[in-house]
């Protein structure tokens, strides 16, 4: 699996080009983010863009990108409504309206999503930062898209926003902690190719001890 990281601007979401085809969230800036991809690919090779749930810095750039290459775009079921919601979204605390980018492909749990290569996508929803919140795990190379759900060195995503579900979120991170991750490739943040299974644990021991679990 080939992943290009992208991250036009501090306030972005990280953006991964994988195999050439597929989009791992869009941020906020299409011009940068455009930009950046014609570095690698002809944008028409772009075939599809997951979005690993509705929040405003991870999909504000999904319809430009979408209109100029002719890509798919897909989110979870349980965030369809919200991308297109501006406190679902998360857009008013950008003061910016609701994302206008249409999803045309809805995901749920166990999802196999074609990467090309013989290669696959797995979802695994993953509640809490918001309801409709996936990651994205890809057996061979061990590697996890794991949007605002964990992050690197213990970090995890917030519980506060519209559509939030901090009741779940304990579950999602356990979830994960029964993979074998390698390569974790966070929704902010530069991706690490070291002890991905350690960094996840801490994810979830950290989140245990601010929950009280």
């Amino acid at each position: 699996m080939e992943v290009r990281y992208i991250c036009p601007t501090a306030y972005d979401s990280s953006v991964y080009l994988v195999n050439g085809k597929v989009l791992i969230d869009a941020g906020m800036n299409s011009d940068l983010i455009i930009k950046q991809l014609e570095k690698y690919i002809k944008l028409t090779e772009l075939k599809l863009i997951i979005l690993t749930h509705c929040h405003y810095d991870h999909t504000a750039a999904a319809a430009a990108i979408a209109e100029k290459s002719g890509a798919e775009v897909g989110i979870h079921k349980a965030d369809l409504e919200g991308v297109n919601d501006e406190y679902l979204s998360v857009s008013v605390l950008f003061g910016e309206r609701a994302p206008a980018v249409k999803p045309t492909i809805t995901y749920e749990e166990g999802d196999k999503i074609d990467i090309g290569d013989g290669e696959y996508l797995k979802v695994i929803h993953t509640p809490g930062h918001s309801k409709g919140s996936i990651c994205l795990y890809e057996p061979v190379s061990k590697s996890l898209f794991s949007g605002d759900t964990v992050f690197p060195r213990g970090g995890f995503g917030r519980m506060d926003f519209e559509g939030s579900e901090p009741n779940k979120m304990l579950g999602s991170v356990e979830k994960l902690t029964k993979l074998d991750v390698k390569n974790l490739y966070s929704g902010h943040g530069a991706p690490t190719d070291r002890d991905g299974n350690k960094q996840i644990t801490a994810s979830y021991t950290m989140l245990k001890m601010i929950m009280g679990a």
